[in-house]
């Protein structure tokens, strides 16, 4: 092969190259949006003309890059101390969901002044950018956000017979003082209530018809008699709903929850130090 042929075909081989790398630069800016058509639609609808400013360095949103299973997907927001005692307000988000405002969590007294924790599952029904949105004293607005490989989470079966999930409807368990945050100021508690959760997307198994939704719209947890968070939430928080989440106070003190669900039920529990 001459010089000329070698350095043509060398020639070709980088731009081809080039190319394929353009190709999946495209593809990979593609899939994964920085602002996404949906994003903008929730963010005037819920959040108006405010201002929402970055926050990489003031919260931290742990997700998986790609779900094992897209009905139970874990994510966790932490925020320090500094900022997380002026946040009266955390709103999580998936832009690609039929019901993207997965709950909005409105903080109380006995929310601490330490560092803050939630952790929960959610549902993601598409590839899809997750978001932490908090909204401090003064009003304004940051956020945080991950993209979250996953699809099929809001239609997928429900892990039990939808019967046999209505008898345990509504039992709770509690567990208090579990934990501590870093800074060792803010104990961590954890609240599972068995329901159903149904997206009304859900086929079921035996009959092939899609149950009606029927899930948890609120949350109110006190400890002592002092709020620690109130929450509204929607299909998009799994089947069985678990919260676990920084709160302060007595480690001893009595933790009381309430919930009501999209049917108008209600539901309460309590529990002590390490009881359930």
């Amino acid at each position: 092969m001459t010089s000329l042929n070698l350095k043509s075909t060398a020639l070709a081989a980088l731009t081809f190259m080039a190319g394929a790398l353009g190709a999946w630069s495209t593809a990979v800016q593609a899939e994964e949006p920085v602002i996404s058509a949906e994003w903008q639609s929730i963010h005037k609808d819920f959040f108006g003309s405010r201002d929402i400013v970055d926050a990489t360095d003031k919260i931290t949103l742990d997700t998986p890059i790609r779900a094992e299973d897209a009905a139970i997907v874990p994510i966790t927001i932490k925020m320090p101390a500094e900022f997380a005692s002026g946040v009266k307000k955390l709103t999580l988000v998936i832009d690609k969901n039929p019901s993207p405002i997965v709950g909005a969590f409105t903080y109380g007294a006995a929310a601490g002044k330490g560092d803050r924790m939630l952790s929960t599952r959610v549902r993601v029904d598409q590839y899809s950018d997750v978001r932490a949105i908090a909204e401090t004293d003064d009003g304004k607005l940051y956020m945080v956000s991950r993209f979250v490989k996953a699809s099929g989470g809001c239609s997928a079966p429900a892990s039990k017979d939808l019967a046999e999930a209505m008898k345990e409807i509504g039992k709770m368990r509690i567990k208090t003082a579990i934990g501590k945050t870093k800074s060792g100021l803010s104990n961590e508690a954890q609240v599972a209530i068995k329901h159903p959760n149904v997206s009304g997307l859900m086929m079921d198994q035996i009959s092939r018809a899609y149950p009606p939704a029927h899930f948890i719209t609120k949350v109110e947890v006190k400890t002592g008699g002092e709020l620690v968070f109130a929450m509204e939430g929607g299909i998009s928080i799994s089947e069985d709903p678990s919260l676990r989440f920084s709160y302060d106070g007595n480690p001893a003190d009595v933790m009381e929850v309430k919930a009501e669900d999209s049917e108008g039920a209600h539901f309460a529990s309590s529990a002590g130090s390490n009881q359930s």
